[in-house]
Parts: structure tokens; sequence; C-alpha cells
């Protein structure tokens, strides 16, 4: 169980950062147009990515036993860039809610979150790469990604479906700041953590 808890902690942590996928969620949640499929489409996603970077570096890390410290020291650097650039969000401030959603039927939402997710270079760093180092640090490393994709639902489904809740909160371009300076102090405190093995 703590394995599965450190995953889903860990997926978590990586899939909070607003970027232009959760930003497109968050305002179809706000609109309360086509959750669930899109929301099933970002958690099945995720999963598929998450098992391929479990599944991969647990036969990559046999083979290239140099492969698991390289993906190791790639993600320390990336959560120390990631984090850095979300301080520098939150000191600059004046972010707000901009996700591209001009078409608002089906088909086309669909095509925008698969467009978000797939051809995101920052989807494949958490999710294949970062997350598939950090399962190898651990003895049960499936357990661990089972827990990175239950968070993944979880969270895709709460932000989908609990946006409306958000509204009066992200009214304020305050509440970005804070976000973003929460996604910061995250991102380095796994940075940290991933470093110190």
């Amino acid at each position: 169980m703590t394995v599965f808890l450190a995953g889903m902690g860990t997926g978590l942590s990586l899939i909070m950062a607003i970027g232009a996928q959760n930003a497109f969620v968050l305002k179809l949640g706000l609109m309360r147009r086509h959750v669930l499929p899109v929301v099933l489409f970002c958690a099945l996603s995720d999963a598929i990515l998450i098992g391929f970077g479990v599944g991969g570096m647990e036969v990559a890390g046999q083979r290239l036993p140099w492969l698991a410290p390289a993906m190791r020291w790639g993600g320390v650097a990336f959560l120390l860039w990631y984090g850095a650039r979300s301080f520098l969000a939150a000191w600059r401030g004046g972010e707000a809610l901009r996700p591209d959603a001009n078409g608002h039927g089906l088909g086309k939402a669909l095509l925008t979150i698969a467009a978000l997710t797939w051809l995101n270079p920052h989807v494949y760093l958490d999710t294949v790469v970062l997350l598939g180092a950090i399962s190898a640090q651990w003895a049960q490393p499936w357990v661990f990604g089972a827990g990175a994709m239950a968070g993944s639902f979880l969270f895709f489904f709460s932000l989908g479906y609990g946006a409306r809740l958000l509204a009066p909160v992200f009214a304020r371009p305050r509440s970005w700041q804070w976000l973003e300076f929460g996604v910061g102090c995250v991102m380095w405190l796994i940075a940290a953590k991933l470093a110190l093995g």
C-alpha cells in the first residue's frame, strides 16, 4: 500500500501543474461540456504512457544499467527547471485561464484534447521518463505505476467535475500566483527526493 500511495502522490504532484491540457479540461468543466469523454481520454492516455514508462524502464534497466541513473538525473534537472518556471510565473503574476476552446462540439473537443495530450513533449517527460525512472527506485515498480494511474484518474475526474466549484477562486489572478508557487515547491521537493535517492 505504501508503494501504491507513493505512486499516486507522485503522479498527482506531476500532473497538477496548470498547462494547456489541464486548462482545457478546466474550461470544459466550467462550461459543463463533454466532461466525461474528455477526462476519460486524458486519464486513459496517462495510464497507457505510465504503463509504457514503468514497463520500459524495468526492461531497459536490465539491459542498460546506466539508463536508470541517467534518467534519474535528467528528471532532477527537468524538475528543477519546471519548478523555476513556476516560481517565475508566480512572481510575474497576471496568469489567466486561456485555453483555445472555441469549438464546443464533442469531436472538436476530443481532437483538441488528443493534440494537447499526445503532442505535448512534457507529457512524455512526466509519464514515460520521470514516472518510469522513479518507479525503478521501488521494489514493486508496477504497484507504483498503478498508484500513478489511479492518481491520474482521480485528478482528471476531480478537475473536470469540480471545475464549477473553482470558478470564483480562479477569477482572482492572485489564486493563479499561489497555484504556481505551490507547483514550484512540489517540483523542487520531488527533485530533491529523486536526487537523494
